[in-house]
């Protein structure tokens, strides 16, 4: 098949799904032109609590829920064919990460910008936020440490990388000042800022860094050296208010996306190569069933928990109105799906680089001899930092289509991952900051109360699962529980959207559909990997595993019992 016949199917249906679905959801089911004043401006502190441009808190949510997964799912996933990879992304996004992603904003905004397992206590019964939060807390903990790896990995295989992701957070800063104490419109200086940004990119060819000496010092690896330095860098990060670095770092983020996905598009456009993956490949070897382990392994760009967690953590104190909840929820669904999208058209076709430094090319192999290396068995298609470095050549291939010599293209698509991955691990450090501090409220522990202990305590955490294995590899551990935690939170965040919707006598068929198909697809996969978990004796995913499932389905008792309530009284009402 064509690449530029994939494209063209993606992005059509991208585009009526967010004209047409998303103001159906919008208008009809959210109803999200209610007028009410959002905590962003009944809390307003300056600190988290900052009403924003929609525009600026697009990039804000899109980069902070993007991070390596929509590109390393998709990746993975084209191993059982490019057909059903591309099907689930379409249908995933527009049927079920859009219409997620909004109603968790939508439900946090409604209920003073709290966590999705707080608004659970209110909706689906009081014993469900405990219940929630472990399963919330897990699931930050595998995402912060396993992206900070992955930051690691490239920044050692991309040492060119280095000095324009660093430039990126000072630009990010000085952008910060003009637009909040400066009052100056956010598109020239955004604009200005990106242009700095490709710039370093450029430099950062001649200038590598490296920390291997330092690594050296520390008794450690280069790959743990940069996770450390990763993690007191994130200390600091998630200690400023958001105006200041997150926000317009996201911004300029958001750009990156606009020009990465023209680059590959366009490269599509011009050399439209065919895809070397099959069209659909159900019996890989050593893979499992693709039913229902597809709809695990692509979760960002089709649908993600991890999205209620940016939602209503830390988008929902930002959000200036409530019809904003439609560009930023499901904008950012959509731009996601764009992004899984490229993802498949770079991971599809086989390549590979010819030559060293400057003189390096990317060469396509019709024969599909170079994609089969990468996909000759499921070990072989599995591998993390080996999907991400697919997607690099990828899009460096396409990039050459328009003149972008390889060596730049393969930088500028690391920097493009590393600054999604980064942005997730700040957003996910500051969230687990405040699941801890809603530990601590609960329990009356005032020290975990405390914003800088807290991002200690989160901090220390994530970093002492990285460590535990050379190469910051420890949180490969219980990283085979990310898939289905990450979809089961996907189902329940729909299970608390549907009773409150039921008790508001709004409709449910539209949460109801993606709800029911995440949850089975999710528990029959959960049950499937327990069984060989139980057969290989991993007691530590054993134990993880039967918590996660136990937590879940206590809590889809309580939904299906709150639901049956707000029935009950909406009869009786009728």
């Amino acid at each position: 098949m064509n690449t530029l016949v994939i494209f063209l199917f993606g992005a059509l249906a991208f585009f009526f799904g967010y004209r047409a679905y998303s103001r159906l959801i919008s208008d009809r089911v959210y109803h999200l032109q209610d007028d009410l004043v959002t905590p962003a401006h009944e809390f307003e502190d300056g600190i988290d609590y900052v009403p924003t441009r929609k525009g600026i808190l697009w990039g804000h949510h899109f980069t902070s829920v993007a991070g390596a997964a929509p590109i390393v799912g998709p990746a993975i996933a084209v191993i059982w064919g490019w057909l059903p990879a591309l099907l689930w992304v379409v249908l995933g996004t527009v049927f079920a990460a859009g219409v997620h992603d909004s109603g968790a904003l939508m439900l946090s905004v409604r209920h003073k910008a709290r966590s999705i397992g707080s608004v659970a206590q209110e909706i689906l019964g009081p014993r469900t936020k405990l219940l929630y939060l472990i399963i919330i807390l897990l699931l930050l903990l595998m995402v912060n440490a396993v992206f900070a790896m992955v930051i690691g990995i490239l920044f050692v295989g991309y040492p060119g990388s280095v000095l324009p992701v660093a430039a990126s957070v000072i630009i990010a800063l000085v952008l910060g000042q003009l637009l909040y104490r400066k009052k100056m419109p956010a598109f020239w200086p955004s604009i200005v800022a990106l242009i700095l940004l490709y710039i370093f990119i450029g430099l950062g060819q001649f200038v590598p860094i490296r920390i291997d000496g330092l690594a050296r010092a520390l008794g450690m690896d280069p790959v743990t050296a940069w996770v450390v330095v990763l993690f007191i860098y994130t200390y600091f990060a998630v200690q400023l208010p958001v105006w200041r670095l997150l926000q317009p770092r996201d911004y300029i983020n958001g750009h990156q996306l606009i020009v990465g996905l023209a680059i590959v598009f366009l490269g599509v456009m011009l050399l439209h190569p065919q895809v070397s993956a099959p069209v659909v490949n159900f019996q890989a070897p050593g893979s499992p069933n693709w039913i229902p382990f597809l709809f695990i392994t692509i979760a960002c760009g089709a649908i993600s928990g991890f999205h209620s967690l940016v939602a209503s953590g830390t988008t929902a104190k930002q959000l200036d109105q409530l019809k904003d909840a439609r560009p930023v929820g499901y904008g950012a669904a959509i731009g996601e799906g764009f992004l899984a999208l490229s993802a498949i058209l770079a991971a599809g076709i086989s390549v590979h680089f010819a030559g060293e430094g400057s003189l390096a090319r990317v060469v396509l192999t019709p024969d599909g001899s170079d994609w089969m290396t990468h996909y000759a068995d499921w070990n072989a298609a599995s591998g993390l930092g080996a999907k991400v470095g697919a997607y690099i050549k990828g899009v460096a291939y396409y990039a050459s289509g328009i003149g972008i010599p390889a060596g730049i293209g393969s930088v500028f698509a690391s920097v493009i991952v590393i600054s999604f991955a980064a942005t997730t691990m700040d957003t996910g450090v500051r969230l687990q900051k405040y699941v801890l501090q809603e530990f601590g409220e609960m329990y009356r522990l005032k020290f975990l109360q405390s914003h800088n202990i807290a991002s200690l305590v989160a901090v220390l955490m994530a970093l002492g699962l990285a460590v535990r294995e050379p190469g910051g590899k420890g949180a490969l551990i219980i990283w085979p529980l990310f898939g289905t935690s990450n979809q089961l939170l996907a189902g329940l965040a729909l299970l608390t959207i549907t009773v409150w919707l039921r008790k508001q006598r709004y409709p449910i068929i539209y949460t109801v559909i993606p709800m029911v198909f995440v949850l089975v697809m999710t528990i029959w996969a959960m049950l499937i990997n327990l069984q060989q978990y139980l057969a290989d004796g991993k007691g530590v995913l054993i134990t993880f595993s039967l918590l996660i499932l136990l937590g879940a389905l206590w809590i889809i008792w309580e939904g299906s019992r709150a639901f049956r309530a707000s029935t009950a009284e909406v009869d009786h009402v009728a």
